[in-house]
């Protein structure tokens, strides 16, 4: 009797980036059918894929045995080098401008190899279709129809909360945050939640008069994220979290553009400033839209 195909997904990269693989994960967990699925990436991160029911076991890119990969003629751990003879399917997603990665798999002997550029264009097609370009060379095509899909599996019970994430990668990217406690103090009502997490702490943003879920483990967040009534935020890994997750979402984006940097479902509404910079988008604009948001059941 065969065994079962063997698929490893290598893929760095903070939390947006995995987000946005996703999609290129799934395509390839639901075209080699019946595969185990193994993830090389940052264990808090790649353990999503896994919450997710993409991913069958995860191992940590930092560990000490991977970085002679990235070495010319490093000598490679034995153990490792049969683990990664055992897969039929080795897809990467890192950065390999000088090619020691793809020369490693070759002397551990990995018997197929493809490589998606993990880089992404801000002036091309969307970013996790461009992700999955490389996934072509197998004839896999990532269409619309999955790429808008709840990555998570979705709660039909709604706790009401509406959560607010007024942080991302970028403070460009960011709106005031004394908007977003404004909103806050405006729907008496609602039930808000904040979001922060280290970028935040190291800005020095407190919420204190709030609920504030600081520095959840990402699948903690998931979880709850798919119980939630809705998410307000900026261009953001966590944003793309909880539109995976089902939330319907309200982003407001500045410098990037929605139609690359986006998350691709539809229950996502965007809020651009003309100008690219979100400091200029207007306050009672955004109060309206957010009261459209939380009038709905």
């Amino acid at each position: 009797m065969n065994s079962s195909p063997r698929v490893l997904v290598i893929r760095g990269g903070a939390i947006g980036d995995f987000i946005l693989t996703l999609p290129a994960i799934r395509l390839l967990r639901e075209t080699i059918a019946g595969c185990h699925l193994e993830i090389i990436g940052y264990p808090a991160i790649a353990e999503l894929a896994r919450t997710a029911g993409l991913a069958d076991s995860v191992r940590s890119l930092e560990h000490r045995t991977m970085a002679p990969l990235f070495a010319k003629t490093a000598p490679i751990d034995e153990a490792l080098a049969e683990h990664l003879r055992s897969f039929n399917l080795v897809t990467s997603f890192l950065y390999d401008p000088d090619g020691h990665f793809r020369a490693s798999m070759e002397r551990v002997g990995v018997k197929t190899l493809i490589e998606c550029a993990p880089r992404v264009k801000n002036d091309g097609e969307h970013a996790s279709k461009q992700l999955a370009k490389g996934l072509e060379k197998l004839a896999m095509f990532l269409e619309d129809d999955l790429l808008q899909k709840p990555i998570f599996p979705s709660s039909t019970e709604r706790s009401g909360k509406i959560i607010i994430h007024p942080g991302s990668g970028s403070e460009k990217k960011n709106w005031p945050l004394e908007h977003w406690l404004r909103l806050a103090d405006d729907f008496p009502a609602t039930d808000f939640v904040f979001i922060t997490g280290e970028a935040e702490e190291a800005r020095g943003v407190k919420i204190t008069q709030h609920t504030n879920w600081h520095s959840l483990p990402l699948s903690e967040l998931a979880a709850r994220f798919t119980t939630c009534s809705a998410f307000l935020g900026h261009d953001s890994g966590i944003s793309h979290l909880a539109a995976a997750c089902g939330v319907p979402s309200l982003l407001l984006f500045g410098p990037t553009d929605p139609a690359v940097w986006a998350p691709p479902q539809p229950w996502v509404q965007i809020l651009r400033e003309d100008s690219h910079d979100l400091s200029a988008l207007p306050y009672e604009r955004v109060k309206l839209a957010v009261a459209q948001v939380v009038s709905k059941p």
